[in-house]
């Protein structure tokens, strides 16, 4: 009996440790799966979920409104814009149409600088891939995937100012070279949608494009463009039942027009050899608009540091970032670099010296208003009856034939108050002296800090002086430039000097066509 006694108490010793692992058992599983289910059931919103759903949110609604935008009709937007505006009012072409204008004499638009497309033919490795594709207008894409190589293939030789060796890049042909600029910025687009409302189209328009970056006589040099816009306009005028052409040129396209005028009345080799009737028998009216005749002061701050105003503006509020090698283009180093091999840019120097633009103490302008103070938007300051709200103590003698002046107070004061240290011999023999081992200088490290001095300490910088300047800071890109064009005023037209190319883009210095019945309009 003990001994079943001792075995029976063995047993329920046995179940009751057996119970107790089993208890164990129990919780250890409760321990390790209760913050599983816990995590499970409490799960938190993360950023990742955030950031997941609306990036589904925004692509969801991208694509339901671009089938709703090409699945409603076409006259939609129209309704909406005349509900809110009301009628829309006909363009130009649509009113001239309805009053019974069509064709006539044929057209021939001439783009001004930057406006016109250029695409690559032949280039070096890393421009694989681009035959053909545009390297400037459209939409600039290869500036942002590969800028270095752009700024390579963008610049041209700075001896010769034609191509670098390995790179051919010429101008688009046809109407699309400057329709549009960039996407959504037209520049002939309009102009040519509207002629072709009273029945134009391109055997009666024709976009005489040309590489704008080359001297003007250089375009006939490397690709014979004056070549192809004399054939052209023959062709027009021989299609079109002999009527006339009217030429529209527009910014730099009016000084290349200028000199193609001249060119095609000149004898070969240097010019196109139709005789001094050519413009006569061929040109019914030339339409310049915006023409640069005399020149324009903004190509000088260009040229002298690659900053116009808005550059100049983006430069204050980020000077660091612009002058660092970003994403491996240093923006004004390469710029400089490329933008001094334009020939072109040459052309737009301001003409006729101080007689036109002015010395240190008199301008054409007169006096204005205090750069400081606020300016009138209006067309004409003189009569003050009728503009009450002039205050005549803003007014100030701001001298306008002071291009540059290195300081405010020095662009105000007179001439007799301002000191200035005469070292423009100087930096004409140095710049002779570094004429052979410069290339272009391009930061002020470059130049060095006597050579800046010597710049600003000369304080005031005129239409007679600039040239100095610019032949100071870029002397290879003043040598090809003096070669092609001139800056003068001409004291006799008869002198057989005003026969060569470089003055044909100067109306200073070179006489309109002999085309009595040719009329010329300026807007």
């Amino acid at each position: 009996m003990s001994f079943l006694r001792r075995r029976k108490g063995t047993d329920s010793s046995k179940s009751q440790n057996l119970r107790c692992n089993i208890v164990k058992e129990d919780e250890k599983n409760n321990l390790y799966e209760s913050p599983r289910k816990e995590s499970y059931n409490s799960k938190k919103w993360s950023c990742w979920d955030s950031c997941c759903w609306f990036i589904g949110f925004v692509c969801s609604v991208w694509w339901f409104l671009l089938l709703l935008y090409n699945t409603m009709p076409a006259s939609i937007p129209q309704y909406v814009t005349e509900a809110i505006k009301g009628p829309l009012t006909d363009p130009p072409g649509v009113k001239l149409r309805k009053e019974g204008l069509t064709v006539n004499h044929p057209v021939v638009f001439v783009p001004g600088i930057v406006t016109g497309g250029l695409e690559l033919w032949e280039g070096h490795q890393c421009a694989e891939g681009l035959f053909r594709k545009r390297l400037w207008g459209g939409s600039f894409g290869e500036l942002y995937k590969r800028p270095l190589c752009w700024a390579q293939h963008m610049s041209l030789d700075n001896e010769t100012g034609l191509d670098p060796p390995g790179i051919r890049v010429r101008p688009v042909s046809g109407l699309v070279a400057a329709d549009y600029f960039a996407a959504g910025y037209f520049v002939w687009a309009v102009l040519i949608a509207n002629l072709a409302q009273i029945g134009y189209e391109e055997k009666t328009m024709y976009m005489a494009a040309y590489d704008w970056r080359l001297s003007f006589q250089n375009t006939e040099v490397r690709d014979q463009t004056l070549s192809r816009i004399k054939s052209n306009i023959e062709l027009m005028v021989a299609t079109n039942g002999g009527k006339k052409v009217v030429v529209v040129p527009h910014s730099m396209g009016v000084l290349y027009f200028l000199h193609f005028m001249k060119w095609v009345e000149a004898p070969p080799p240097m010019g196109g050899g139709g005789g001094s009737e050519w413009c006569a028998k061929h040109i019914k009216a030339v339409m310049n608009i915006g023409g640069p005749f005399l020149g324009v002061p903004k190509s000088v701050s260009g040229l002298f540091s690659v900053e116009a105003r808005d550059i100049a503006i983006a430069r204050t509020f980020a000077p660091g970032f612009l002058d660092k090698d970003v994403f491996g283009l240093q923006t004004f180093q390469h710029l400089m670099r490329m933008t001094r091999t334009w020939d072109s840019t040459m052309s737009m120097i301001p003409k006729g010296g101080e007689t036109i633009w002015g010395g240190l103490d008199w301008s054409p302008e007169g006096s204005s208003f205090n750069c400081g103070a606020k300016t009138l938007r209006n067309n004409s300051i003189n009569n003050t009856d009728q503009i009450p709200n002039i205050n005549l103590a803003n007014m100030k003698n701001v001298n306008y034939g002071r291009i540059i002046s290195f300081g405010k107070d020095v662009a105000e004061a007179h001439s007799s108050k301002i000191e200035r240290v005469d070292l423009l011999d100087s930096m004409k023999a140095d710049m002779l002296a570094n004429l052979t081992n410069c290339d272009i200088w391009i930061e002020y490290h470059d130049i060095g800090d006597h050579r800046i001095k010597a710049v600003a300490d000369y304080k005031v910088y005129t239409a007679g002086s600039i040239l100095d300047l610019l032949h100071f800071v870029s002397p290879k890109l003043m040598a090809r430039g003096g070669a092609h064009f001139s800056y003068g005023i001409a004291d006799n037209l008869d002198d057989p000097k005003y026969q060569h190319y470089k003055y044909w883009s100067n109306p200073l210095e070179t006489k309109l066509p002999d085309a009595p019945d040719m009329e010329i309009y300026s807007i």
